[in-house]
């Protein structure tokens, strides 16, 4: 009896547990999930290559290079070969992480905070505002999004800042209806109640109460989206709606390469592998975060 008196002690003694918050129990999962942490290097490198261009490219992106070194394949002066115009192609694939980053960035960000507004309002407001404006939301959705962006560049004309603008209104939809659900949940719990009965007005309890707790949700989605964006901005620079020449713009130099696609099939080969390997890599983050930053994995 004396025996268990002491282990009982002993047990109350102990400090409780430490909880661990939300973002850093993710960020122990993303650290220890395999695909998550090959997203995430991707991404840091697409980030240091755009930031120190100017110290890793040998040559300048857009000056025409001599007409001896046009379609020179790889080699130790020229790593990834040469385009047409003898343009060094490591040298525009390295400024070209600084377009898909801004492209991600502006694209995203149009996409974010349209969608936030437009779900937050539908989702809060309700009757109908919602009916409204997520009839507008199903109605951007009936299209294809490369389709839509194709349409809206047309009408706005060709350029990188159009197509941004383009790929940044085709995201709103989906940052809407991620918003409006989770409002739709949030606005019925005791705290918003609680606010409501102190006399705070709807549009502080909306962006102060509500749509803070959006947050986990949409990092995962801007996440993707970023991806996306660089995607259809790619598509329509290849189909010389988007970025110009002499812009390296990965989608622009796939358009300019198809000529030579069986002469010199690095122009293109390597410009669709930084694609290809910049979106994996915020898809595979973006999985993870998903899976990350979801409560009912927690454990």
């Amino acid at each position: 009896m004396q025996q268990a008196n002491q282990e009982m002690e002993a047990e109350i003694g102990k400090a409780p547990p430490k909880e661990t918050s939300l973002w850093k129990d993710a960020l122990s999962r993303i650290v220890k999930s395999k695909t998550s942490l090959i997203g995430l290097i991707i991404i840091t490198l697409l980030i240091i290559v755009a930031i120190f261009a100017p110290l890793i490219a040998p040559y300048h992106p857009v000056d025409d290079g001599s007409v001896i070194d046009r379609y020179q394949s790889p080699s130790a002066k020229h790593w990834l070969g040469t385009d047409a115009l003898g343009r060094d192609i490591f040298s525009r694939i390295v400024y070209g992480a600084r377009i898909s980053i801004q492209i991600g960035v502006i694209a995203v960000g149009i996409s974010g905070v349209v969608g936030v507004l437009l779900g937050g309002i539908a989702g809060y407001v309700g009757r109908w505002v919602d009916m409204v404006i997520m009839r507008f939301i199903d109605i951007l959705m009936a299209f294809p999004s490369i389709l839509l962006a194709i349409a809206m560049v047309a009408v706005m004309g060709r350029g990188l800042t159009n197509a941004m603008i383009a790929v940044g209104i085709v995201g709103v939809p989906h940052f809407a209806r991620i918003v409006r659900s989770t409002v739709l949940s949030v606005k019925e719990k005791e705290f918003v109640e609680a606010a409501h009965a102190t006399g705070v007005k709807n549009g502080r309890i909306l962006f102060r109460h509500v749509l803070p707790n959006t947050m986990a949700p949409l990092i995962v989605q801007t996440t993707l989206s970023i991806g996306t964006a660089i995607l259809d901005a790619a598509g329509l620079s290849f189909l010389g709606l988007g970025a110009q020449a002499p812009k390296p713009e990965w989608g622009a130099m796939l358009n300019a390469g198809r000529a030579a696609l069986q002469s010199a099939p690095w122009v293109i080969t390597f410009p669709g592998l930084a694609i290809l390997f910049v979106v994996l890599g915020f898809n595979l983050l973006g999985d993870g975060l998903r899976d990350a930053l979801d409560p009912r994995l927690k454990q």
